[in-house]
């Protein structure tokens, strides 16, 4: 089976980690490219809009937060831009942001989000499988490992019997040869006694037969 992998448990923590830094990257990556005359009402309020571009000139309406306007010209802190009602009004600039809002991009997060979790959970079931197959790897090399063991077992063991009976019969065979050279050693000194006894009988037996045939 060893590189650096993360593993299944960890994967929760990073597809939360990735969601979030979607999310945080969100507005400067994926934002709608504007228009040099493109804006939107800042997401944080609904903002008064007013006739002229000072504090002096009086409310003619509001503008709610997120909403798409287009950018006519500036004047001090304030900006002239026509709403989508054709009208044309005066905001503060700080009001006003170059990106869309997040009524307009979180469809798209959402969606990003979507398919950030289908790639992660076909991540997750990749490794899963992988660890699987590892796992069933290692079973069945365990398995094989245990089998070889167990015929090496025997093995030795009928090593050890065939060992056993070769040094008894080589006990065997040394007990009938000391056997073997005895019954020699008798037969041999039989022999050679029955042979001195003859050497010595025989030579009396001769003598005498010459003394009788002497007297007749």
């Amino acid at each position: 089976m060893p590189e650096s992998r993360p593993t299944p448990p960890a994967l929760p923590a990073l597809r939360g980690s990735l969601i979030a830094a979607l999310i945080a990257l969100a507005a400067p990556v994926h934002a709608e490219q504007p228009s040099s005359d493109a804006r939107w009402v800042s997401d944080s309020l609904s903002t008064y809009v007013r006739s002229g571009p000072t504090n002096g000139h009086r409310i003619v309406g509001t503008l709610k937060a997120g909403q798409k306007v287009t950018l006519i010209g500036s004047q001090g802190e304030y900006s002239q831009v026509r709403g989508q009602s054709g009208d044309l009004v005066w905001i503060l600039n700080s009001d006003l942001q170059a990106v869309p809002g997040q009524a307009e991009r979180l469809p798209q997060l959402d969606s990003e989000v979507a398919q950030l979790s289908e790639q992660l959970k076909t991540i997750d079931d990749s490794w899963k499988a992988r660890v699987q197959g590892m796992q069933e790897t290692l079973d069945s090399r365990k398995a094989l490992i245990d089998e070889l063991e167990k015929r090496n077992k025997g093995l030795n063991e009928q090593l050890d019997q065939a060992q056993s009976s070769l040094r008894d019969t080589q006990a065997r065979l040394g007990d009938e040869n000391k056997q073997v050279m005895m019954r020699y050693m008798v037969y041999g000194g039989s022999i050679a006694g029955a042979g001195l006894l003859l050497g010595l009988i025989l030579p009396a037996l001769t003598r005498g037969r010459k003394r009788n045939d002497r007297w007749f």
